[in-house]
């Protein structure tokens, strides 16, 4: 079974706990990072703490599942929808687009998302995201079969873009790592090999102000957890607790030209063209300000697996 594990802060002293509704067993022992908790714990003894001593959710302060020490690599254009209205075919797609995003961006669910004072477009990409089991410091063939072994659990990530950085200075990385751009959690969902199946229908949801944004089932993924994982460790070595960020939906406040469009403002002057994408940008009122709330949730259909929600206010930078 699923077992749902939060990060807190009580009487000034980061914990762990299992959490049951909105009662927390602690869990014994001092684990600073998210790969010291991974390594040191097992699901099956974490589901046998009830009872004892129990704290209430509403009486800690949250704090994210994946500790700041911990990698955070990023797929993208990885959902089926999103592809095409980016005006690409996934049917033809050739290679799994891989970027990574700045440790010092995690923060907490509930955490207040800062809109720096030169970001114009601030966007949303709820996304599902995966904690590692292990490290991989070597070529390894990653099956539906074997992926228990490599993925310890999931995590509800949201990756805020700065649209204005990231598309026209070719800046991923810098557009979605400024500070508060990657909350996670509320917690981190740990799965057995019976449950990892389930990370094939999982249902996607975000909101702003109330309003559906963004509604898709990671049945969509274009490349998997296992064909990632596969092709990363032949590149990159990884470490207990570190995270891979699978992609967002359709749905984000970014207005992508039609490939026609594409070619067109590929033979235009540089400065023209940017001109244009900026000023087209600047009528979407999907981008976020603000005052803004944004909602993220994640479950199976029978929410045997349920990731919890995201809640996060857009505040203005100083």
């Amino acid at each position: 079974m699923p077992l749902n594990i939060i990060r807190f802060e009580h009487q000034g002293r980061p914990q762990w706990g299992v959490i049951r509704g909105s009662r927390i067993t602690p869990v014994p022992g001092d684990f600073p990072t998210t790969g010291d908790f991974v390594r040191s714990t097992s699901l099956t003894e974490l589901a046998k703490l009830d009872g004892g001593v129990a704290l209430e959710l509403s009486a800690v302060r949250l704090l994210s599942p994946v500790t700041q020490n911990q990698q955070f690599v990023c797929q993208g254009a990885n959902y089926r929808q999103h592809m095409i209205e980016s005006g690409m075919d996934p049917d033809a797609k050739q290679y799994n687009m891989i970027f990574t995003k700045a440790q010092s961006c995690i923060v907490a669910a509930d955490a207040e998302v800062i809109k720096p004072r030169g970001v114009h477009f601030l966007d949303y990409e709820i996304e599902l995201g995966l904690i590692l089991r292990k490290a991989i410091h070597a070529a390894v063939t990653v099956t539906d079969a074997n992926l228990h072994e490599f993925v310890a659990g999931a995590v509800i990530v949201n990756d805020y873009s700065a649209r204005d950085v990231q598309i026209p200075q070719m800046q991923f990385y810098k557009g979605k790592s400024f500070r508060t751009f990657g909350p996670i959690g509320p917690w981190l969902t740990l799965l057995d090999a019976s449950d990892i199946s389930k990370l094939k229908n999982l249902q996607l949801q975000l909101k702003v102000n109330g309003q559906l944004r963004q509604n898709d089932n990671t049945a969509n993924l274009v490349y998997g957890p296992a064909e990632t994982l596969t092709e990363l460790s032949a590149v990159h070595d990884f470490e207990p607790g570190d995270l891979l960020s699978t992609g967002t939906p359709a749905g984000c406040a970014l207005s992508i030209p039609s490939p026609l469009k594409q070619k067109i403002g590929a033979l235009l002057p540089d400065k023209k063209k940017w001109e244009i994408f900026l000023s087209v940008q600047s009528k979407r009122t999907q981008y976020l300000k603000p005052g803004d709330i944004v909602e993220a949730s994640i479950h199976s259909p029978d929410r045997s697996i349920d990731l919890g929600l995201q809640r996060n206010r857009i505040v203005a930078g100083s």
